[in-house]
């Protein structure tokens, strides 16, 4: 992963850009999710958001990924790949959604349920969204990236869920992967002190079951090793002299 460097306000502006678009599109992908739609038809979809607000995709080909966006459904954690399953009352969808525009990326997730689901579903969703909120207030300059890791992985375990140890969050700007990593657990090896003008996505992967993983034959597709169900919610924030700076909003009422 490439250090990030120091920016320049105009550079900010860009990725402060890139994430409200990233946004936008999460916005208005959300809205054309329901049962029978397969997650191939979102994909394009999403596709022809990015493009229409003047964006590419900052997935489509990194790495060779062959789709627009990640969709990831049930037990898949990230990088699910569009294809002809029809979505179904009670799944939980996972829309991981990057754009690139004028040479700078946003990052933003978010798990939804299609039409309604059951309990289990909606507590780990609402507590993978409050890890997201508690590691974002730790995202200060001055502050080391264990303390965003240390909020979240409490705030998960103590619900009784488990965070993903083999994804992580990470720097974003110019590329969509940059250091610093930001693990969703704590791992003393992680002593990287943020500072004003880096930007970072914290995305907490959460599992109702063990924290286990595994890829799929795509060898893209990462799905808990127990089947059980898994939630994702990500935002690119920007460290600032104060309060951090949720990058991937879109001017409306928060999705999440």
């Amino acid at each position: 992963m490439a250090q990030q460097r120091n920016r320049s306000e105009a550079e900010i502006s860009l990725i402060r850009k890139a994430g409200s678009i990233a946004a936008a599109v999460l916005r208005e992908a959300s809205r054309r999710v329901s049962p029978g739609l397969t997650t191939r038809e979102l994909d394009h979809h999403v596709g022809d958001l990015i493009r229409g607000h003047g964006a590419t995709s900052a997935f489509f080909g990194y790495r060779n990924f062959p789709a627009q966006c990640c969709l990831s459904v049930n037990e898949g954690v990230v990088h699910g790949i569009g294809n002809d399953r029809r979505l179904q009352f009670g799944d939980l969808l996972k829309l991981d959604i990057g754009v690139r525009y004028r040479g700078f990326v946003g990052d933003v997730a978010m798990s939804m349920a299609v039409g309604g689901c059951a309990p289990l579903a909606q507590k780990l969703m609402d507590v993978t969204t409050e890890a997201l909120h508690l590691g974002i207030a730790q995202a200060r300059s001055g502050q080391r990236v264990i303390e965003i890791s240390r909020a979240v992985q409490r705030h998960v375990e103590r619900h009784g869920f488990s965070v993903v140890r083999e994804f992580v969050g990470h720097g974003v700007g110019e590329t969509l992967h940059e250091e610093p990593q930001v693990p969703n657990f704590v791992d003393d090896r992680n002593t990287a002190r943020l500072r004003p003008g880096m930007t970072i996505a914290i995305e907490p992967m959460v599992n109702a079951g063990q924290p286990g993983v595994e890829i799929l034959g795509d060898r893209w597709t990462v799905v808990t090793r127990d089947r059980q169900l898994s939630a994702h919610f990500e935002h690119t924030v920007l460290v600032t002299e104060g309060e951090p700076e949720i990058l991937t909003r879109d001017g409306m009422s928060p999705l999440y």
